[in-house]
C-alpha cells in the first residue's frame, strides 16, 4: 500500500512535493496501512529540460547510474543522492521508492563511462539492438558479467540511499525481458536490503507467471490503467476499469503472500497538477465506479498504490482509501477468485484471515440497473449464513434464504459473511 507520483505529477514532482506528500501520508493514511512513497519517472531530469522529449545528455548520472537532479531535489547536492529524502521519509515511519526504465542510458554508453565497482565500461554492458521501443532514453543490458556489473552497481547505490521499492519499466511486457528481471533481482539480493521489485507495464503474459513470481513482488496485469470505464478513444492502449475484471480473474490463481498480480495505480481524487496522461482533472470515474475499483482491487488483492494528489484529498476520496474493513479484504484474505462472471454481473469470493468468515463482492458491469439473486450455494455456502455485513455501508443486514442485490450501472457491494 502506498502512493506513486505518476498519475498526479507525471515527471514533474520535486522534493517539496514529495515531502508534503509523505507528511500527508504519515498524518492521515499510515494508520490504515499506507506506507510506500514512490517517485515515478523523471527524477534525474533538470527542471529546465522537462518536456515531452527531454535531452538525455542532460540527465544527471554517476558512473552511468541515474541520480536525482539537485535543482529539483536540493538535498541530493554534493553526491548525497536520495539519502537525505529517504531518511526523512523513514523518520515518518514510511518507506521510499523510485522508478527506473530498464537498461543503461544512451549518453553513458556514448561516453563509455567506467562502471562503478568493476573493470567494465558502459559499452560492455549495453545491448544496442535491444532498446525500449517506447522510451528512447536507454539501451538494453546484456545478460553477461558486464551487464550484471552495471545492475549490481546501480542497485547497490540505490540501496545505500535507503530505497525500499524499485519500480522497473519496459520489462514486464512490450517487451518482456526475463533476463533483465533476473539480473535486477540478483542485484537486489546482493545488497542485503529488502527492496520490493515492481515490474511494469503489462499485460504480463500468464506464461511468465512462474518467473515473475520467483523474482518479483508485483507485476502489472494490464497496460496503464486510467480513470475510464470502457475504452479511452484518445489512448487506445489505456486499460479501462471494465477490462480489469477479466485481467484480474486470469491472474487469481497466482495470488500469494509476497507475490502480487498488480492491477496498477488508483486514479482517484485530483489528478494534477501535471498528470501522466490528459489534462489536470478530478477522477473521471463516477462515485459508483470508484467504489467498484476499490472493491475489485481489494478482493483480488492487488497492491494498492494511490495515484491521486494526496495534498488535494477531498472527503469522498479520503473515505474510499481509509475504510479499514475494506482494506482488511485486500490485506487479509485468501482463496480469492471470481465465482460468477457474465456479461452483466461478476461475483468474487474469498475467505477472511484469520477465521472462517467469507467475503463476497458483487459487481454490476452492465450499463443498466440490475437486480440479481444468488442462492448461498452459488457463493460457496453449505447453508444460509448467520450474519451479513455490508462493508462499505458499515452495517449488518439479515441473511435470508439467498443473496439478493439491486445495483446501479457499474456499482458494487462488498460483504463479510459469517456462517
Amino acid at each position: 500500500m502506498g502512493w506513486n507520483s505518476w498519475d498526479a505529477w507525471g515527471m514533474t514532482i520535486d522534493e517539496a512535493g514529495v515531502r508534503a506528500t509523505a507528511d500527508t501520508m504519515a498524518a492521515h493514511l499510515k494508520k490504515f496501512g499506507w506506507q510506500y512513497v514512490v517517485i515515478d519517472e523523471g527524477w534525474f531530469i533538470p527542471k529546465a529540460d522537462l518536456g515531452p522529449h527531454p535531452n538525455i545528455a542532460h540527465f544527471t548520472m554517476d558512473a552511468g547510474r541515474l541520480v536525482p537532479t539537485p535543482d529539483r531535489y536540493p538535498s541530493a547536492a554534493n553526491g548525497a543522492g536520495f539519502k537525505p529524502l529517504a531518511d526523512y521519509i523513514h523518520s515518518l515511519g514510511l518507506k521510499f521508492g523510485i522508478h527506473l526504465v530498464r537498461g543503461i542510458n544512451r549518453a553513458a554508453v556514448a561516453q563509455n563511462v567506467a562502471l562503478a565497482d568493476s573493470g567494465f565500461h558502459a559499452a560492455d554492458a549495453a545491448n544496442k539492438a535491444d532498446a525500449c521501443p517506447w522510451n528512447a532514453d536507454n539501451y538494453g543490458v546484456r545478460d553477461t558479467p558486464a551487464g550484471q556489473a552495471f545492475y549490481d552497481s546501480a542497485v547497490k547505490l540505490y540501496a545505500s540511499w535507503g530505497v525500499d521499492f524499485l519500480k522497473v519499466d519496459c520489462i514486464s511486457d512490450h517487451p518482456y525481458k526475463g533476463d533483465e528481471i533476473r539480473m535486477i533481482a540478483a542485484a537486489i539480493r546482493k545488497t542485503g536490503r529488502p527492496i520490493v521489485l515492481s515490474l511494469s507495464p503489462g499485460p504480463t503474459a500468464v506464461e511468465h507467471a512462474a518467473e515473475v513470481q520467483r523474482y518479483a513482488q508485483m507485476w502489472r496485469i494490464s497496460d496503464d490503467f486510467w480513470d475510464h470505464w470502457g475504452p479511452w478513444p484518445k489512448h487506445e492502449w489505456s486499460q479501462g476499469l471494465l477490462a480489469q475484471f477479466a485481467a484480474a480473474s486470469k491472474w487469481a490463481r497466482y495470488i500469494e503472500p509476497g507475490h502480487w498480480p498488480d492491477a496498477d495505480m488508483l486514479p482517484l481524487g485530483y489528478l494534477g497538477p501535471h498528470p501522466g496522461e490528459g489534462e489536470p482533472r478530478h477522477s473521471l470515474l463516477t462515485h459508483d465506479e470508484q467504489r467498484t475499483l476499490m472493491t475489485l482491487w481489494s478482493i483480488c488483492r492487488s497492491p494498492l498504490m494511490m495515484g491521486g494528489n494526496l495534498n488535494e484529498l477531498d472527503r469522498w476520496t479520503l473515505s474510499l482509501i481509509t475504510d479499514s474493513e475494506v482494506i482488511a479484504v485486500n490485506q487479509r484474505s485468501r482463496e480469492n477468485h471470481a465465482a460468477v462472471s457474465t456479461d452483466d454481473m461478476v461475483m468474487w469470493t474469498a475467505r477472511a484471515m484469520p477465521g472462517d468468515a467469507r467475503y463476497v463482492a458483487v459487481f454490476n458491469v452492465s450499463d443498466r440497473i440490475q437486480t440479481v439473486e444468488y442462492h448461498w450455494g452459488e457463493a460457496g455456502f453449505s447453508k444460509p449464513p448467520r450474519k451479513v455485513r455490508d462493508l462499505w455501508e458499515r452495517r449488518d443486514t439479515s441473511a435470508g434464504d439467498s443473496l439478493r442485490v439491486t445495483l446501479a450501472p457499474h456499482a458494487s457491494v462488498l460483504y463479510r459473511i459469517s456462517e
